[in-house]
């Protein structure tokens, strides 16, 4: 099965907000440890883009699934 449409965006798309978001949160833990705020910019990130990039992931799981039954 090949990734074709929108599922290969998606899937870059999701990555890229995951990895984005972990380094996030590495730096607002850094900037935490050296006594500092992190910048509202970067805690945002930290907060929402992982559970953004998981919902990407779950509707991708779901089309996977949808597109199995009905082959």
């Amino acid at each position: 099965m090949s990734i074709t449409g929108y599922r290969r965006p998606l899937t870059i798309a999701a990555a890229v907000v995951a990895l984005l978001s972990l380094a996030a949160v590495g730096g607002v833990m850094a900037i935490a440890a050296a006594g500092s705020a992190a910048p509202v910019w970067m805690t945002s990130l930290a907060l929402y883009g992982l559970p953004l990039a998981f919902l990407g992931m779950l509707v991708l799981v779901v089309d996977a699934v949808v597109l199995r039954r009905r082959k």
